[in-house]
């Protein structure tokens, strides 16, 4: 009975639920990025790849710190989410001109300036991922002021 009322518990515990669906966010997101690469065959520029690389890791942290529940998951997680949240909006800001092509960390393989998807007529590869970290870092830092209180 004990263990019945611990899980209902963290269920309803809003930093848990915060940090649940920064998990799930994360999932989706890799899985995602991974559909993009492998199924529809778009090769990834080397700022996706870096932006790959602070996003998979938190698919597998984030659920480490849910089952038990361990707040201390915030202070590997959110600096991961805030750098990739920086590699993304300087990707969005070089597709869109505002940082000058001279900066341009891809100079082989696929450019990071190619849209090579557009839905909607504004939403990129670029976009989906900077929205992403952003709703992945204001969950965290939900689940941060949760628990701080």
């Amino acid at each position: 009975m004990r263990q019945d009322s611990a899980s209902q518990q963290l269920a309803t515990d809003p930093a848990w639920t915060a940090i649940f669906f920064a998990w799930l966010l994360s999932c989706v997101a890799t899985l995602g990025a991974l559909f993009l690469s492998e199924v529809v065959k778009i090769p990834p520029c080397s700022l996706c790849w870096y932006q790959r690389i602070f996003m998979f890791p938190l698919a597998i942290l984030l659920p480490l710190g849910l089952f038990p529940f361990d707040r201390r998951v915030l202070r590997y997680t959110l600096p991961l989410a805030i750098i990739g949240w920086l590699i993304a909006a300087f990707h969005l800001l070089l597709m869109y001109g505002v940082v000058p092509a001279t900066l341009q960390p891809c100079t082989q393989g696929v450019p990071c300036t190619e849209v090579q998807i557009e839905w909607l007529g504004f939403v990129t590869i670029p976009l989906l991922s900077l929205l992403s970290f952003s709703v992945i870092i204001a969950l965290l830092f939900r689940a941060h002021y949760r628990v701080n209180k």
